[in-house]
């Protein structure tokens, strides 16, 4: 598509696009959409569909229920932060807190990636795929794998430190090798 082509396409289209964003949403928020719908067209189209203005709407429809799951999402966490405010104020540095965010920490930079996705974006499966590039089965392949680490991270402390009731690691109590000490002559 030309420039020309795209700036015609533009003229013609941008009222209807417009009016279906201010049908829907505040006059800011569908500046916003029109103006996502037309960047869109620009990237996407190599030549204008036969009906442009039933392909903008769709795009429209798309662009605005990504904006309404991005308020909802949004409005969700105002929600907690609400809620969390109401109660008793979370000692910083209490065990359990530290030891997750001890046990995130020690997981490889993927595996804290899948967990977030899924925990502090609430993204299910689909979504989450989308973002990292794969398939829905391979997302939650890793999802499971990346579960069971930070379980195991959690069940067993980190070397060096160790948990509550627990020795230091096999291999590091018993020397294989006993140092031999030389009595003195």
């Amino acid at each position: 598509m030309t420039e020309d082509e795209f700036g015609q396409l533009f003229a013609d289209h941008y009222g209807a696009v417009l009016g279906y964003g201010l049908r829907r949403v505040d006059a800011a928020t569908a500046h916003d959409v029109a103006a996502e719908v037309f960047v869109v067209a620009w990237r996407r189209l190599a030549a204008p569909p036969e009906h442009p203005r039933g392909w903008l709407l769709a795009v429209a429809r798309r662009v605005l229920a990504n904006e309404l799951r991005r308020r909802q999402r949004l409005d969700r966490l105002h929600q907690r932060l609400a809620d969390a405010q109401g109660d008793p104020p979370v000692v910083v540095g209490a065990p359990a807190d530290d030891r997750l965010a001890e046990a995130l920490a020690r997981l490889s930079a993927p595996d804290r990636e899948v967990l977030r996705l899924v925990g502090w974006e609430e993204l299910d499966a689909g979504e989450a795929a989308e973002v990292l590039g794969c398939s829905r089965a391979a997302f939650r392949v890793r999802l499971h794998r990346a579960r069971r680490r930070l379980e195991a991270q959690l069940r067993d402390p980190a070397p060096g430190a160790p948990g509550p009731g627990t020795g230091p690691p096999r291999a590091l109590a018993t020397p294989r090798h006993p140092v031999q000490q030389r009595s003195p002559r």
